[in-house]
């Protein structure tokens, strides 16, 4: 009897090892990849033209809540960011009123123009409150691409998302409970805007110096360490 406890006791202890080496492991797959920073230190901006969003959500409110919400993350990353209006309007005094036209400018020519280093050229791809029967959430994703303007070289590229439904909830009510809590949440999303506090999560996430992210700026006591 105590030496089929043992056996078990082994194999126990066996099965323990193994489901912790397979949790590890996925969890070391799921970390995102490493990012091919060999350009971006070779250019090394110091300031950067952010070029209004391209908006390909049917919400019209799309580009000008990104746009307003991403000089911070950049400035705290250490970066010289151009004044959005100024820039908005310089494009509009050009007769480039729409993100796709101001996009497909020359890198060389927005260096003539604004003198920055490099532009960031951001797509708004989700913006807006959903509804799914038993819930309704917020939700905007973003993607970026930054380019050295004097060289035209792209040297880094990335996306985040955010919702504000992020914390979840508990089925308080049932069915019937949850089916209304959702109705009154898309009704508020929808009437007040909540996508636009969920933009600047977005944009925290996507243009906050991080491993994976934009490296440090000039401006930042961190420059050069990553």
């Amino acid at each position: 009897m105590s030496t089929a406890c043992f056996s078990i006791r082994r194999v126990g202890r066996t099965a323990l090892a193994c489901a912790s080496l397979l949790l590890m492991t996925a969890c070391a797959t799921r970390q995102a990849p490493t990012y091919d920073y060999t350009a971006f230190k070779a250019s090394r901006p110091k300031s950067i033209l952010v070029l209004p969003p391209v908006n390909n959500t049917p919400d019209v409110m799309a580009t000008p809540a990104v746009l307003a919400q991403v000089t911070l993350p950049l400035a705290e990353s250490g970066y010289y960011v151009m004044p959005v209006t100024l820039v908005a309007e310089t494009f509009k005094e050009n007769g480039l009123s729409l993100p796709p036209e101001m996009h497909a400018v020359m890198p060389a020519k927005l260096q003539q123009i604004f003198g920055a280093d490099a532009a960031l050229y951001l797509t708004v791809t989700r913006y807006g409150a959903s509804y799914a029967v038993l819930d309704s959430a917020a939700v905007v994703s973003v993607s970026a691409r930054l380019v050295d303007l004097r060289s035209g070289q792209a040297l880094w590229s990335g996306s985040a998302s955010a919702s504000n439904n992020e914390g979840g909830g508990g089925n308080q009510g049932g069915i019937v409970g949850l089916l209304v809590a959702a109705v009154v949440k898309q009704i508020l999303n929808s009437v007040t805007d909540a996508s636009f506090p969920v933009a600047g999560m977005a944009s925290q996430r996507l243009l906050s110096a991080r491993p994976g992210g934009l490296l440090y700026g000039p401006r930042s006591p961190r420059y050069g360490t990553d």
